[in-house]
């Protein structure tokens, strides 16, 4: 299938699974979205459970993950719900294997103060940065549709985080759609005009995942049963000790410097996501349930979406085919929720 949102050469993401040998090294393509996980990558705790060499690549932004995944840079990465649509809609061959985070109110829409934006209709005619592609983009889309305004009365500029805290240090842009660190940074002044979560009530629900190459998936399955059931132990322990993630709890500082955040934003951004359980993503509230998962689901929903947008020109078939609930199902049974 051909997408506009990503000139991705297909053969590359169709044809990786010779490049894609058993090993004991992987690089994951992470963003900076402030989750439990961190402390882990931090920590080496990732290696120790699975043997494997682990090569972090800091990527901003999902659209730039899928890229990375779809050239062969890396079999495995984080990705929103809406960059993992993009890329199945463009017939990548990849697999949704654990929800990193529900986003809930995780994302939001700040203006800069003194712009005299007091709400979406607001916009128009303003200069508003996103990241193309992520769940923030796919957000502000829906937050426009929802308020009758017309995406082409808005500026809409394609910014990574870090480019978006450049450009609202220079005063260049009037707002923006985007999570934390950046998000925290941005609000010190501006306001926030609507929420990930004030969508997600009007039906535009969003997550973060970890989205693997399949073939890869196929080769390295003990990697990935340890790996995720690890990620999943560490998001069990967060929501039974969200008391202990202190500024200067060693989890929370591992995760401020990983993602380059103040160890002072930590507790409250996290506490903005919603971390389901692994007994939770393997049933049909996530990732089990075949057709009729949430995930599955989401991905057609979000298809949809983009494809009146204009952002794909082709709905993915089959949907569920590219959700993989054997690994976190795996994890259930190991976890305590």
């Amino acid at each position: 299938m051909k997408s506009a949102l990503l000139a991705l050469p297909l053969a590359l993401s169709l044809g990786l699974a010779s490049a894609y040998a058993q090993t004991k090294e992987v690089t994951f393509g992470h963003q900076d979205m402030i989750v439990p996980m961190r402390a882990l990558m931090a920590s080496g705790e990732l290696e120790k459970a699975t043997g494997y060499k682990i090569n972090w690549k800091m990527i901003a932004g999902g659209g730039e993950v899928i890229k990375a995944m779809a050239s062969g840079q890396v079999p495995i990465g984080e990705v929103g719900s809406s960059p993992a649509t993009a890329a199945i809609a463009q017939g990548m061959d990849v697999q949704i294997i654990y929800i990193l985070d529900d986003i809930g109110n995780a994302e939001q829409l700040v203006a800069r103060n003194g712009t005299g934006i007091n709400s979406v209709q607001d916009l128009k005619g303003k200069k508003v940065a996103t990241p193309f592609v992520s769940t923030t983009h796919y957000h502000l889309l829906a937050a426009l549709e929802d308020a009758g305004v017309n995406p082409k009365e808005v500026e809409i500029l394609n910014l990574r985080p870090p480019e978006i805290a450049a450009a609202w240090e220079r005063g260049d842009i009037d707002a923006a759609f985007v999570w934390n660190p950046v998000l925290a940074r941005i609000k010190g002044n501006g306001k926030v005009i609507i929420s990930s979560g004030d969508l997600a009530k009007k039906g535009k629900p969003t997550f973060d995942a970890i989205m693997v190459n399949r073939a890869w998936a196929e080769q390295n399955k003990e990697f990935l049963t340890k790996f995720i059931a690890a990620i999943a132990k560490a998001d069990a322990d967060y929501v039974a000790n969200k008391d202990k993630w202190t500024p200067d709890s060693p989890m929370v500082q591992a995760t401020a410097k990983v993602v380059g955040a103040k160890p002072e934003d930590v507790p409250a951004a996290m506490a903005d996501y919603n971390f389901p359980s692994a007994a939770e993503q393997a049933s049909s509230a996530w990732l089990g349930g075949g057709k009729d998962s949430v995930v599955a689901k989401a991905i057609l929903d979000t298809a949809k979406f983009l494809k009146d947008q204009g952002r794909i020109t082709e709905l993915p078939s089959n949907p569920e085919n590219f959700v993989n609930p054997e690994f976190v199902a795996a994890a259930a049974a190991t976890v305590k929720n």
